[in-house]
This record gives C-alpha cells, sequence and structure tokens, in this order.
C-alpha cells in the first residue's frame, strides 16, 4: 500500500477526492461480512425490518423525504 498523506488527500481536487471516496467505499461493501456490528444493533436492525414487514406502507417513502428535507418541512418527532 503506499503511503499518502491526508494533506495530499485535501489538496486533491474535490471530484478526485470524491472518486477516492467512492473506491473506498466500494472496497468496504465488497466484504459485508468484515464490518461488524454491535449485538445491540443487530437487535434494533431486527426489531425495525419486522416492523417493516408487518406494516410496509407506515413512513415516509424516499420521494417524500427527500422533497420535504429540500422545502424545510421536516420536523423529525
Amino acid at each position: 500500500m503506499s503511503n499518502i498523506s491526508i494533506s495530499a488527500i485535501l489538496e486533491l481536487p474535490i471530484q478526485e477526492r470524491i472518486r477516492l471516496v467512492e473506491l473506498i467505499w466500494d472496497s468496504v461493501a465488497a466484504v459485508p461480512e468484515a464490518v461488524e456490528i454491535s449485538p445491540a444493533l443487530k437487535v434494533e436492525l431486527e426489531a425495525r425490518l419486522a416492523e417493516f414487514e408487518a406494516n410496509p406502507e407506515a413512513g415516509y417513502s424516499w420521494e417524500q423525504v427527500k422533497s420535504r428535507l429540500k422545502d424545510g418541512s421536516w420536523h423529525p418527532t
């Protein structure tokens, strides 16, 4: 692995930094089994999935969320 300093990364143009982040993310996503999650998070995720499966129409669509975030009307409860 070649060494590159944080300052060298920060000197890259924004598009190159974005591409670097994409490459890093893709490398992490390629081995999801290597990402550890805590038992508490696993329980929470399983509970949320069960809640969604029991009532998939509850909540908001992605389009609704984006729209409300853009217009400033999103107020989480």
